[in-house]
Formats: C-alpha cells, sequence, structure tokens
C-alpha cells in the first residue's frame, strides 16, 4: 500500500526500470564496444582526463627512450655486435631471439632490438596522454604520430642496416633519423609547457637569424660527425665491414672545424642576448649549451688522440644528443606561445558525460 500523498507505483517497473546516472562507471553499450574498436584512442579520451603533470612525463619519457635507443645503438656498433643477429626481422632464419650459440653479441643485439619496442611504448603513452588531454589540442597529438612514424621508418631502417652488412651509409642514415625524432619529442616536450596561442618573439629579427646559423651549423656537425663514424674505425661488427672511402684524419678536422664554428656562434649569441638585454630564458639555454659544447669539444679530442676507446666514443655520441637536446631548447626559447583564446576542443567531446556518439569520429 503506497504512502499518503504520493503516486502508487507498480513493483515490476522498479524491477525493470534502468537506474539513473550516478557518475560512476558508465555502463558500455554495444554502440560504445564498436566505437571503441573504431577508435580506441577517443574512446579512451571521453573517459579519461590526465592531469597535465602526466602527459608532460609522458612526452619526457619517449624523449628518454629516443636518447637511450640512439645510445644503445652505439653500443652495439661499439661492441663489435651489429650483426649478432644476422637477418631481420628475426635473429636467425630459424629463431626470434638470440641463441645461446651466437653469444654476447647476438644478446646485445638482440637486447637493443626489445628496446625499440620499448620506444614504441613510450611515444604511444605520449599520444594516448596527449590525445585525452582537456581541452583537446591537436597539434601535439600530431607531433606524437609523427615521432611514431619515424620509429617506424626506422625500424625497417634497422633492419636494411643488417640485411646489408651494415654499410656505412645506412649507419649514417640510421643514426640522422633517430636524431629527427630526438628533435620532435624535444619540440612535443616544449609545447606540453605552453599554451597554442600565437607565437609572441622574445627577441629580434637579428637574433632570430644568428640562432638559425647555429642550428644549420649543429646539423651540419652531426651530419659531418656521421661521416667520421662510417669512415672510422669502428665498424661495427668483427667481420671485414666496408668503410666510406675518405681520408678519416681529414674528416675528422672538418668536423672539428665544424664543432668550434657552433661553440663560436654559441658565444656570440650569448654576447649579444647580454647586449640587447633579452629575457632569462634564452640567456639560461645559450649558457647551457655553451657548456655542453665544452665538454663535448674536450671528449671529442680526448678520445681522438688516444685511438678512439669505446668508452669516450659511446660518451661523445650521448653528448651529441645532449647538444642537439640544448640547440633545440635554445631555438624554441626565443618565443612564448599563451594560452589560445578559443581552445580547440572536438565538439563532442565539449558534452559532458560522454555519450557513445562521443567516440563515433576518429581523430
Amino acid at each position: 500500500m503506497g504512502v499518503a500523498g504520493s503516486p502508487r507505483t507498480d513493483p515490476r517497473e522498479s524491477v525493470h526500470k534502468r537506474p539513473a546516472y550516478d557518475g560512476g562507471v558508465p555502463n558500455v553499450t554495444r554502440a560504445d564496444a564498436q566505437a571503441a574498436l573504431r577508435n580506441p584512442l577517443a574512446f579512451i579520451a571521453a573517459r579519461w582526463t590526465p592531469d597535465p603533470r602526466t602527459v608532460r612525463r609522458a612526452v619526457l619519457a619517449a624523449l628518454v627512450m629516443a636518447v637511450v635507443i640512439v645510445v644503445t645503438g652505439g653500443a652495439v656498433r661499439l661492441t663489435g655486435s651489429g650483426l649478432g643477429c644476422p637477418t631481420w626481422p628475426k635473429c636467425t632464419d630459424d629463431s626470434l631471439a638470440a641463441t645461446r650459440e651466437m653469444g654476447l653479441h647476438g644478446v646485445i643485439e638482440f637486447g637493443n632490438r626489445l628496446l625499440t619496442y620499448v620506444l614504441c611504448a613510450a611515444v604511444g603513452w605520449a599520444i594516448i596522454a596527449a590525445r585525452s588531454e582537456k581541452p583537446y589540442r591537436r597539434g601535439l597529438t600530431r607531433l606524437g604520430w609523427a615521432q611514431f612514424w619515424i620509429v617506424m621508418g626506422n625500424a625497417i631502417l634497422g633492419g636494411i642496416v643488417v640485411l646489408v652488412g651494415l654499410n656505412p651509409y645506412t649507419v649514417a642514415a640510421h643514426f640522422l633519423l633517430s636524431t629527427a625524432l630526438i628533435a620532435v619529442a624535444v619540440v612535443m616536450w616544449q609545447r606540453t609547457r605552453e599554451g597554442d596561442g600565437e607565437p609572441r618573439p622574445l627577441v629580434g629579427k637579428a637574433v632570430q637569424q644568428l640562432v638559425w646559423c647555429m642550428v644549420a651549423a649543429s646539423v651540419l656537425l652531426i651530419a659531418v660527425g656521421t661521416v667520421v663514424t662510417g669512415a672510422g674505425p669502428h665498424a661495427g661488427d668483427s667481420s671485414d665491414v666496408p668503410r666510406m672511402p675518405l681520408d678519416w684524419e681529414m674528416v675528422s678536422k672538418l668536423h672539428a672545424v665544424l664543432a668550434w664554428i657552433v661553440v663560436t656562434l654559441t658565444f656570440a649569441l650569448w654576447f649579444v642576448l647580454k647586449a640587447v638585454d633579452a629575457p632569462g630564458g634564452p640567456l639560461a639555454r645559450t649558457r647551457e649549451l655553451f657548456l655542453i659544447l665544452l665538454a663535448q669539444g674536450a671528449i671529442g679530442y680526448v678520445q681522438y688522440f688516444t685511438d678512439l676507446p669505446e668508452v669516450l666514443v659511446g660518451l661523445h655520441m650521448f653528448g651529441s644528443c645532449v647538444m642537439w637536446i640544448w640547440v633545440l631548447r635554445v631555438l624554441l626559447s626565443l618565443r612564448e606561445r599563451p594560452e589560445a583564446d578559443a581552445p580547440d576542443v572536438p565538439g563532442p567531446l565539449a558534452q559532458e558525460p560522454a555519450t557513445s556518439a562521443s567516440i563515433a569520429a576518429p581523430r
């Protein structure tokens, strides 16, 4: 019997009626499942909003792994393990992984291949975090996908390097593509720490041109460094691997000259920034780059006069990555980007709670 003053309720309705949404985990309908299969990133983004620090950490992890894969790849070459797995994508014709008979070289080469999957996971996590951030930032997500495709392309190129017996030109291209990956990762990391508004220059055009000259000289320095490697004694394997038909000492001296040009441009930039009373950001990044270049140059000269010990060569490769990161940081510090007036938010995601339609359209 109902309470006086309240409408009578059929007990059968209370059994079959779906309870109202109370803010908990929503029911996943068949339409939701189909949409998740069509576009899993949008499905996750509709249900998860990461903290900005989480996004920054995810992107930083991808950058760190991009450097790690370069350093470990150098370790493969410096230990003579470049053909530890003589084929690709398998380690041998009959085994996906290294076998006991292949010894330490097989373990080192296969271990470096496994790190590629760790790099893919780090880049994938950065893409998911960037895609799920609110408001949605299309440019940030595209930078994540750019990293993904560079990793895929470099994995294929790494297989070609093995299949052609560590041809020095393919090895050089492999390193340069890794350098491009680091560049995109640095830009994405910087973009997580700023808004989507129009860039505002912090220095004059003459200073910007000087920095672009320094960037161009740095790119040339890295490229010539790969030629030094291709013509040098560390072929990457104990077998007879062909080298670039160049005078190694002459190329090394050219590399040193380019290094001094970059150092000179960096010092000139620091002097100009002090003279024009530039903001603290560009000054600090330039000063840090100058110190990194001095340390990198010291390692380079020591390894040259001590017949290229493997440890110093590996440290020089790591220094090359750090130098390249700071060159880009100097370039990116010349402007600021405030928050955009109208954030780029997809229409369906602007409505909460998300429904099946909010994950139907691909992003």
